[in-house]
């Protein structure tokens, strides 16, 4: 059930929250390093799901996060779609199906390109929820098998940000204590690479 948006104090929010950029998942983990941990989706770190068994580690491991993060509050779930032009077809076309309740938040243009042929729109769509463990596994389904990018799921404070990408999920906490606690707790997820990812 989603409890609706209000789209300027969802930005206003944002910015002071996260005020090193916009909301573009893939950027928050290099803007906020130090409060950031990674875990992977399975053993080994295998990236993609091809069994129902693999797919249930997957929903079992982003659920068991978003239960820590989440449990009791309502959380905000920001879905991305792409176009060409400001208005134009959107991809992943998926994203309207496991994502009906989301209304728009704001496009993003990237026009850095001087050729227009090469601009692209990024569109956010978020709504608010009561965080239920399972709610979002089809939205996580989607994540798991690369068919959709650009989620995150957060509490309606901002203070923790939850961005499942296939092959795991980027967390960034309110500190490095609360984010070491939380690695700490799953240090079966993480990956052997120094870097964490």
């Amino acid at each position: 059930m989603s409890l609706g948006l209000d789209r300027e104090e969802l930005t206003t929010l944002w910015q002071r929250q996260w005020p090193m950029g916009p909301p573009i998942a893939h950027e928050l983990r290099a803007a906020y390093s130090d409060r950031w941990v990674r875990f992977h989706n399975l053993p080994g770190s295998k990236r993609h799901p091809e069994t129902e068994d693999e797919y249930a580690v997957v929903l079992d491991r982003n659920n068991t996060v978003l239960d820590e993060l989440f449990a009791g509050t309502d959380v905000y779930v920001v879905t991305t779609a792409w176009s060409s032009e400001p208005n134009g077809p959107e991809r992943p076309t998926r994203r309207r199906k496991v994502h009906a309740a989301g209304s728009s938040w704001m496009t993003i243009a990237n026009e850095a390109d001087p050729d227009p042929e090469f601009h692209t729109y990024t569109h956010l769509y978020a709504d608010r929820r009561p965080w239920q463990r399972g709610s979002l596994d089809s939205i996580l389904r989607e994540v798991a098998h690369d068919a959709l990018s650009g989620v995150i799921i957060t509490d309606t404070g901002l203070q923790h940000i939850h961005h499942p990408y296939d092959g795991g999920a980027d967390i960034i906490l309110t500190t490095p204590e609360e984010r070491d606690e939380l690695r700490n707790r799953h240090t079966d997820w993480l990956s052997q690479h120094p870097t964490g990812l």
